[in-house]
């Protein structure tokens, strides 16, 4: 299997994620989004599915939301 760039644990450290995913439901949902968004994308980026300019973008864009409120329930929980 190949890698899938942009995976959470990019972005935080997997203790974080599991605690955060284990502790937040609404955190789970998100990274549950996240993971099957980002697979979409890289699918798209890949040629597997391939998809126009403009829909990948969108993705992109929705991907960098999920991952923002991530982050800013991290840093609630972590700070």
């Amino acid at each position: 299997m190949s890698h899938t760039p942009n995976e959470l644990v990019e972005f935080f450290s997997a203790d974080s994620l599991r605690r955060a995913e284990a502790d937040n439901p609404h955190f789970s949902k998100l990274s549950e989004e996240y993971h099957a968004l980002n697979r979409e994308i890289h699918r798209g980026e890949t040629d597997v599915e391939p998809m126009d300019d403009m829909r990948l973008e969108d993705l992109r864009k929705k991907r960098l939301a999920l991952l923002d409120e991530m982050r800013s329930i991290l840093a609630v929980r972590d700070g």
